[in-house]
């Protein structure tokens, strides 16, 4: 049930009939992204843009991006990578930018956008492997934010993140190992 100050956010692929001009995160990389670059993206096939909408204001309050990508093992803690096929890369799932709108932070459009990007994510994995999700935590903020969902650090990059793909499905089916 929807409240006021937990709104059911929408989540839908970016389209042309959304006003991404009133976006603000506040970050300029970000909003410059979605401003200009994210449909784009989208309609190239260079990353799947989907936008989180306010039912209350019809306003984009949040959107992610995904696409495929690689991880090398040798970047991985060693528990995870021996576990892995010997590969110079394996295939990966990126969220490549996941930004929530000043006006509506607080509100957890940017946890409902995190989990429609895993359940993608691992639906995309009925059709095309990956083993695991990939994210760029770009400041502090990002961080904890990965830090509490259970994304590890990646030791060539601290900032870059990842999820086992087995711990995502275990997070939408609890009885799974």
């Amino acid at each position: 049930m929807s409240t006021d100050t937990d709104p059911e956010f929408l989540i839908d692929a970016l389209a042309a009939h959304h006003d991404r001009t009133t976006f603000t995160r506040g970050v300029e990389p970000l909003d410059r992204y979605l401003h200009r670059q994210a449909g784009q993206d989208h309609r190239r096939g260079a990353a799947r843009a989907f936008v989180v909408v306010d039912p209350r204001t019809d306003r984009l309050a949040g959107f992610s991006t995904l696409s495929a990508a690689t991880v090398q093992p040798a970047g991985l803690p060693d528990a995870i990578a021996k576990r892995l096929p010997r590969y110079p890369t394996l295939p990966a799932i990126l969220i490549g930018r996941l930004a929530v709108a000043i006006d509506v932070q607080g509100q957890h459009p940017g946890e409902h956008l995190a989990l429609d990007a895993l359940r993608r994510a691992l639906r995309a994995t009925s059709q095309v492997a990956a083993v695991a999700i990939l994210g760029d935590a770009k400041d502090d903020r990002a961080h904890r934010f990965d830090d509490r969902h259970g994304f590890l650090p990646c030791h060539d990059d601290p900032d870059r993140r990842f999820l086992p793909m087995g711990t995502v499905a275990g997070l939408f089916d609890p009885a799974r190992p």
